[in-house]
């Protein structure tokens, strides 16, 4: 009798051993990969998530980082979350237009929404609802952690002056809509990788191409291969980033855990975004220091862009009823904060003073 009282104490205090350790030991552990190689520089980003994250989450989320295509092809990465292959990737929306046209309105669009905009409209606008809806058609839950620059605009070897320059060009840029703005103004649009453009434009495969920011465009080698930027960046005003999550993996993780998620990418969002226009003062300034000739597009040229994506922006929308959601619901917010933008004249995010004080 006293042996079985015995065994039944250790086996109720096994049990609560048991119980006690329990949530440590079923502490997640997902891989996470992006769609950036080592030698693009917005990899950091999703590296700068991922630290983040684990510091938030202590001992109930590990995730172990991949570098893009280490795992898998990047254009592999969308379906390798949707089916759990993968928990979670870091992208940019627009490569996933082929799977939904609304996807080309939530990472860039021509003439669209700016980086700051992108942020106002997704975290106050209703755009997140719309991210969560795209994205949850394909099983995954979306935070956007990060917003490029202005894309800088066109590298090529001969001067781009105007639109009326474009004729005749091949020129690789990123974009359904993009292309279909090149084919209007009498250009061919070239799909090819961020890896192969060096590549392209060093053996004249294409006349001109883009990628994104100064200094994303400096460490992929631009400056060695091209003589001419052609600014604005009008086809991509700005550069959504975001990490796409396996809608399974994030239902098995706890209310706090998936806040600490949250938290995790917006606080990745201010960091990142801010550092991204920082370091286009250093590599701008690096691309004029190399002899880099750079013109701009007069503002008749940009009217003329902001007349030709109208009815392409009509014809997606009737077409495809969530690519009308989300652009009527940017349309709605940019109509909104239209008034206090021309109240702000030359102070929305800065300006170029004429005259600066003596300090020195």
């Amino acid at each position: 009798m006293k042996k079985t009282g015995f065994l039944i104490g250790m086996i109720a205090v096994l049990s609560m051993c048991f119980l006690i350790a329990s949530p440590a030991s079923a502490k997640e552990r997902w891989r996470m990969t992006s769609t950036w190689p080592p030698s693009i520089d917005f990899i950091d980003v999703d590296k700068a998530f991922v630290e983040k994250v684990n510091h938030l989450c202590g001992d109930k989320l590990e995730i172990k980082f991949f570098s893009g295509g280490s795992l898998m092809p990047s254009y592999e990465v969308f379906d390798a979350v949707g089916k759990g292959t993968i928990q979670a990737s870091g992208d940019w929306p627009n490569y996933w237009a082929g799977k939904d046209t609304v996807f080309d309105t939530l990472g860039s669009f021509p003439m669209g929404l700016t980086p700051i905009d992108y942020m106002v409209w997704y975290y106050h606008g209703g755009g997140k609802a719309i991210y969560d809806e795209a994205y949850g058609k394909f099983n995954m839950m979306y935070f956007v952690y990060g917003v490029t620059t202005m894309e800088c605009g066109l590298r090529s070897n001969k001067p781009i002056n105007s639109l009326a320059d474009l004729k005749g060009m091949k020129i690789r840029m990123s974009g359904m809509h993009q292309g279909k703005l090149l084919q209007d103004l009498g250009a061919a649009q070239t799909a090819m990788s961020g890896q192969e453009i060096y590549q392209a434009l060093q053996k004249g495969v294409v006349d001109a191409a883009e990628f994104s920011s100064p200094s994303t465009d400096w460490g992929m080698g631009f400056q060695e291969v091209t003589k001419y930027w052609a600014a604005p960046g009008w086809h991509q005003p700005a550069s959504v980033l975001g990490v796409m999550i396996n809608k399974k993996a994030w239902e098995k993780l706890d209310a706090e855990t998936q806040r600490n998620i949250e938290i995790a990418a917006q606080a990745n969002a201010m960091e990142q975004t801010t550092k991204l226009f920082y370091q286009a003062i250093e590599y701008t300034q690096k691309f004029i220091d190399k002899g880099i000739t750079i013109t701009t597009y007069s503002q008749e040229d940009l009217d003329t862009i902001e007349k030709l994506i109208k009815p392409h922006t009509e014809a997606s929308a009737a077409a495809n009823p969530l690519f009308k959601k989300s652009m009527k619901s940017q349309v709605e917010y940019r109509k909104a904060f239209a008034k206090w933008r021309e109240m702000e004249g030359p102070f929305s995010f800065g300006f170029n003073p004429k005259i600066y004080p003596e300090l020195d």
